[in-house]
């Protein structure tokens, strides 16, 4: 939608020149801001030490904000006076006054490297000047991603990245990074322990990174301040990309439409006809449908998506055979109110941060059971995502906003990701409580070419060796399936 209000080059350059300029602390750090993302410029720093401005005082100054990312480059720490650490093993950025911004995460250049050892970070509330204290960033994020030979892995662009972090609006930031050694591939490398018996710990990558992401002003303000001026001057390719990401769900809701409206059973088979008017035989026309009632779904522009950050026109893949289900595993500080935000920080991580062409996810659901669109192309389509990485291809990733590896999810969580795979999976004839196979294009837990017998609904750790989604949510996937298959009417 952001893509849709983006002003004209002359506007942009107008607002370019009133405002302040980079703070002495931002001013040999911040990425250069390319031509594409000047109107989305981030808003200036305040002065170190001194509390941001209120988030309505902010709205009241500043009507419009699209939504900015940081990108700082991390230095050697300084353990005593004059004596910085070793920078393979220990990187970091010492406290600062930065500009606004909600969700933190870590890149780095090679997307095939990994990250062994500890990211922790410190945030200042704006507002009140509180920190607060250290919190882990989960390192292993790997397993999210585009799959190898893919156009979208090997576009370029593509860096290797931590998992983002939801830390709510805040102005200040402090940051370290330590290499630790990892047990299990030092035991099957048959690495060199170190003079202390234990195994050495590996280089950090080169070119790290800290991307502190601002994902702008909520929709309504925005709207309400700007459409009708910033409207007339966005760049038709903005205006183009807003109304295909629309078009796509043409067939479930009207074009512009925020949400997708949830169905009865009955309405939802007439749908089910409707969306395969020469995929079915005369037989299975005639035979009752086991699809699950269509559940309420927020849109891309329901939740705010500038559709001008991601790349143009979608990627399909054949089918839809499982559902992978995921954790964002970007922590369970937040409201639901704030859940457009949230995503629209984690599609900006992933585009402008990680270098993929969409965000990686078909469908987020966050803790109050409401499900959101993911990647563009159509809710009902089989849209080719980037979420489990060798088992794109035939599948849908669904993330659960949060982290769950020692928090159990909600009810109303699990609820909604068995009332949206019980839709989904039945629009392509799918039972959740089956099996199913699919073809590995390589993982760290199946070769490539194989084909592996999975669960429909299935997490993350089952096509990939990975935490995700988490040791709590996993274990309500049974449940889930359950559900999915009472809902389809099974």
């Amino acid at each position: 939608m952001r893509g849709f209000l983006a002003s004209s080059i002359g506007v942009t350059c107008a607002a370019a020149l009133a405002l302040p300029l980079t703070p002495p602390a931002l001013a040999a750090t911040a990425r250069p801001v390319p031509a594409a993302e000047a109107a989305t410029t981030a808003r200036p720093a305040p002065h170190a030490g001194t509390p941001a401005a209120t988030p309505a005082g902010r709205r009241t100054a500043e009507p419009y904000a699209a939504g900015s990312t940081q990108s700082l480059p991390l230095e050697p720490l300084t353990r005593h006076r004059a004596t910085p650490s070793d920078p393979s093993a220990e990187q970091g950025l010492p406290r600062r006054a930065v500009r606004h911004f909600s969700l933190v995460g870590v890149v780095w250049d090679d997307p095939d490297a990994e990250l062994h050892g500890r990211v922790q970070v410190r945030t200042r509330a704006a507002g009140t000047g509180t920190w607060s204290g250290w919190q882990d960033v989960e390192t292993h994020n790997a397993d999210h991603a585009a799959d190898p030979d893919t156009p979208e892995r090997a576009s370029g662009r593509v860096r290797g990245a931590t998992a983002p972090l939801w830390v709510g609006d805040s102005d200040g930031v402090e940051l370290r990074v330590r290499s630790e050694p990892d047990h299990s591939a030092a035991d099957s490398a048959g690495q060199t322990p170190d003079a202390r018996g234990l195994p050495a710990a590996p280089p950090l990558p080169s070119g790290l990174r800290l991307e502190l992401v601002d994902p702008g002003e909520d929709d309504a303000t925005a709207l309400g301040a700007e459409e009708g001026p910033r409207a007339a001057g966005a760049p038709n390719a903005e205006t183009s990309a807003l109304t295909e990401a629309s078009a796509a769900n043409a067939d479930l809701a009207p074009l512009g439409a925020t949400e997708i409206a949830a169905l009865s059973r009955a309405r939802t088979e007439q749908e089910y006809l409707a969306l395969n008017p020469g995929g079915l035989t005369e037989q299975q026309r005639q035979a009752k449908p086991y699809v699950g009632p269509r559940p309420g779904i927020v849109t891309r522009r329901g939740w705010g998506a500038n559709e001008g950050l991601r790349e143009s026109g979608f990627r399909y893949t054949k089918k839809v055979k499982a559902a992978f289900v995921h954790h964002t595993a970007s922590g369970n500080n937040y409201r639901c109110s704030q859940v457009p935000s949230l995503i629209r920080s984690i599609y900006r991580y992933h585009v402008k941060s990680m270098g993929w062409r969409d965000i990686g996810y078909n469908f987020l659901i966050d803790k109050c059971g409401k499900i959101y669109e993911g990647r563009a192309g159509g809710v009902a389509k089989p849209v080719l995502g980037a979420h489990t990485l060798g088992f794109n291809s035939n599948s849908m990733g669904i993330a659960v906003l949060g982290s769950y590896g020692a928090t159990k999810p909600s009810k109303s969580a699990v609820k909604a990701v068995a009332r949206l795979t019980a839709w989904k999976l039945g629009l392509y004839r799918v039972n959740p409580k089956g099996k199913t196979y699919l073809k590995s294009a390589g993982s760290n837990l199946h070769r490539k070419g194989k084909k592996v017998r999975l669960n429909v609904i299935s997490g993350h750790r089952d096509g990939f060796k990975t935490e995700c989604p988490g040791r709590k949510l996993y274990g309500k996937l049974g449940s889930a399936r359950s559900k999915a298959a009472r809902y389809q009417g099974r």
